[in-house]
C-alpha cells in the first residue's frame, strides 16, 4: 500500500509563561492511501493538534510531516494555502465557524467547488447528493441561524466533502449529534470515502467512529498508545509498549477498576493482572452512612404551553414541563428537536412565542431585556456549546472572572482551584485557554458555572467534546452537585452516560421534514 501520510517524531511544544506545554510528544504513524483511520484518545490527549499539523495549520516544534510525497515543512505560507485548496478537506471541530452567516446551506457546500470554478448546476447538485445523504436536503435554503448545532455539523461536513478531496482531516464531526445521527454520518463518512478513493484521519472520542474505520489508533500524552485493526473474523487490538517498557492504559479501564494514583502488578502465568492499592475508606476514616433517598424539594423553574416558532417553523409546541431543585435533568431528543431552544428560553436569552416560563416563581415574559440579564446574574448559570472564555488568561482566571462579573466579592483563588480539580484540571488550572483543548475547554465552562451556585444550572451539550472517561466524571459531577447544593441541574445532551446519571428525563420530539412532531413531548420522567 503506498503511504499517504507519513508522521515522524513529531513533537508540538507550546511556550507560555505558566511554562511549557508539550501536546505532542514524538508521535509517529504511517496512514496508506485510501486507508480511513480513527484517532481515539482523551480530552488533551493531542488529537487536534495532530489534524493541525497535518492540514498545515500548526508548524510542529520538530518531526517530519509527509502526505502524498510533499514534504510541508518545506512549505511556505502560499504553498500551504495551495495544499490545503487542492488536496484536503478540513471538518473542524468549531463547525461555526467554517459557515458563514449569510449564505444558506446549499451555498456553503458548494462554496469550495464554486471557488475552483466549478458550473453553477455541478456544483448545486453535488450540494443536493450530499445534503440529502445527510437527511437535510429539505433544509438547503435555511442560514446556520436558522439550523441546530447539529444540523449546522453535518451541512459543514458536506462542505468538506464537496470538492472530492484525496486526503479528509475530520474532527470531532458527530460532537453535537444524537446516537442515530451520529451513526448515520459516520457511516456516510465511510461510504463516500471508499466510492471516491479518499484517504481519512478521523478524530473522535465516539467508539462507533471505529466501525466505519480500517484500522484505530489511540493516542494518549501525544504519543501512539495503541492500535486496532479490522480484519475479516474480527478485530486484533494492541496496546503500544513505548521505549524503557512504559505501557499506557486507557484511563476509563482505570477509573472503572477504581485506580486514581496506586497499583499492583503481578503476573499471574502469562498475563500481568493490574489492580488497585488505593486505601479503603475503613483505613482512610472516610467511611460514610448509606445514602439517604433525595428529599423532594420546590421547583425552580417551570414551563407552561411552551411554543417557540422561528420564521413559522415551530421549534418547541404547546410544552409543559418543571424542573424541581436537587435533580439533575437530561433534556434529549434528536438533533433539531429543539433542546437547545428549551435551555435558551429557560435562560431568558429568548422569548417565548407562547405561553410561559418561570424561574422561581418569576414569569420572564414579566420582565424586560434589562431585568432578564439580572436574573441571570443571580439566579441561573448558563453553559452554551461554544465556551465563550477569555483565550489569554488561565483556566483558573477564567473561573475566577465568571465570580467577579457576578458580583461575588469573596472570590478566591482557593474557590476556583478547587472547583477545577472536580472537573479533573488541576494540573491544567494555570495554563492559558488559548492552549488547552477543545474537551479541557469545556470543562473549563463548566467549572465557571458551578462555582457560582446558582439555583438553576442550564448546560448544552456537556460531554459531547470529552473522552468516556470525563464524561462520565462530568456527568457524575453534575449529578452530586444537584443534590448537595439543591440547584436545579438542566442538560441537552444525547450523551447515554450522561443520561444514565440524570435522575429525570424530558424526551423530545423528532424533527420531520416540513415541521417538527411534538406528539412526543412529555413531562418529566423519573428514573428512579
Amino acid at each position: 500500500m503506498t503511504t499517504a501520510v507519513e508522521l515522524r517524531d513529531l513533537f508540538r511544544v507550546y511556550s507560555t509563561p505558566e511554562g511549557d506545554a508539550a501536546a505532542l510528544q514524538g508521535l509517529s504513524l504511517d496512514v496508506g492511501e485510501r486507508e480511513l483511520v480513527a484517532i481515539l484518545g482523551p480530552s488533551g490527549s493531542g488529537k487536534t493538534t495532530l489534524l493541525r499539523a497535518v492540514a498545515g495549520l500548526d508548524r510542529p516544534s520538530a518531526g517530519r510531516i509527509r502526505v502524498f510525497g510533499i514534504d510541508l515543512g518545506g512549505l511556505a505560507a502560499r504553498q500551504l494555502g495551495a495544499y490545503r485548496a487542492e488536496l484536503l478537506g478540513y471538518a473542524d471541530q468549531h463547525y461555526g465557524a467554517m459557515l458563514a452567516s449569510e449564505l444558506p446551506a446549499r451555498s456553503l457546500v458548494a462554496l469550495q467547488l464554486a471557488l475552483r470554478g466549478t458550473r453553477r448546476r455541478e456544483r448545486l447538485a453535488r450540494a443536493d447528493a450530499l445534503l440529502e445523504r445527510v437527511g437535510l436536503l429539505d433544509r438547503r435554503e435555511a442560514r446556520p441561524d436558522e439550523l441546530s448545532g447539529g444540523e449546522q455539523q453535518r451541512v459543514a461536513v458536506c462542505a468538506a466533502l464537496a470538492h472530492k478531496p484525496k486526503l479528509l482531516l475530520a474532527d470531532e464531526p458527530t460532537g453535537e449529534l444524537d446516537a442515530v445521527n451520529a451513526r448515520l454520518l459516520f457511516e456516510l463518512l465511510g461510504e463516500l470515502a471508499r466510492e471516491e478513493g479518499t484517504t481519512m484521519l478521523l478524530v473522535s472520542h465516539d467508539p462507533a467512529s471505529a466501525e466505519v474505520a480500517d484500522r484505530v489508533v489511540t493516542i494518549r500524552d501525544g504519543r501512539v498508545a495503541g492500535e486496532a485493526v479490522r480484519a475479516r473474523g474480527g478485530e486484533s487490538e494492541a496496546i503500544v509498549v513505548g521505549r524503557g517498557g512504559w505501557l499506557r492504559l486507557p484511563e476509563e479501564y482505570l477509573r472503572r477498576a477504581g485506580i486514581r494514583s496506586r497499583a499492583t502488578a503481578r503476573l499471574e502465568r502469562d498475563e500481568i493482572v493490574v489492580r488497585t492499592a488505593e486505601p479503603t475508606a475503613a483505613e482512610t476514616g472516610d467511611a460514610r452512612p448509606g445514602i439517604e433517598p433525595p428529599r423532594l424539594r420546590p421547583v425552580v423553574a417551570e414551563v407552561r404551553g411552551l411554543t417557540k416558532t422561528y420564521r413559522g417553523r415551530p421549534a418547541l409546541t404547546a410544552l409543559d414541563a418543571s424542573f424541581r431543585g436537587g435533580r439533575l435533568c437530561a433534556v434529549t431528543g434528536t438533533s433539531g428537536s429543539g433542546k437547545t431552544t428549551l435551555l435558551h428560553l429557560l435562560a431568558g436569552l429568548e422569548l417565548p412565542s407562547e405561553g410561559d416560563v418561570l424561574v422561581e416563581g418569576i414569569a420572564l415574559s414579566s420582565l424586560d431585556r434589562e431585568g432578564r440579564a439580572g436574573l441571570r446574574a443571580a439566579r441561573v448559570a448558563f453553559v452554551g456549546q461554544e465556551p465563550g472564555l477569555t483565550p489569554f488568561l488561565s483556566a483558573r482566571e477564567n473561573v475566577e472572572l465568571g465570580l467577579a462579573l457576578h458580583g461575588s466579592s469573596s472570590a478566591t483563588a482557593q474557590q476556583a482551584q478547587e472547583t477545577l480539580g472536580a472537573v479533573g484540571l488541576t494540573e491544567r488550572a494555570p495554563q492559558r485557554v488559548s492552549r488547552l483543548s477543545s474537551g479541557e475547554r469545556e470543562r473549563v465552562a463548566i467549572a465557571r458555572a458551578l462555582v457560582r451556585r446558582c439555583p438553576l444550572i442550564l448546560v448544552d451539550e456537556p460531554t459531547s467534546r470529552l473522552d468516556e472517561a470525563n464524561a462520565l466524571s462530568v456527568a457524575a459531577l453534575l449529578a452530586r452537585l444537584a443534590r448537595e447544593t439543591g440547584a436545579a441541574v438542566v442538560c441537552a445532551t444525547h450523551d447515554p452516560l450522561l443520561i444514565e446519571q440524570a435522575d429525570d428525563e424530558l424526551a423530545l420530539g423528532t424533527p420531520l421534514a416540513g415541521g417538527l412532531d411534538r406528539a412526543d413531548q412529555r413531562a418529566i420522567v423519573s428514573l428512579e
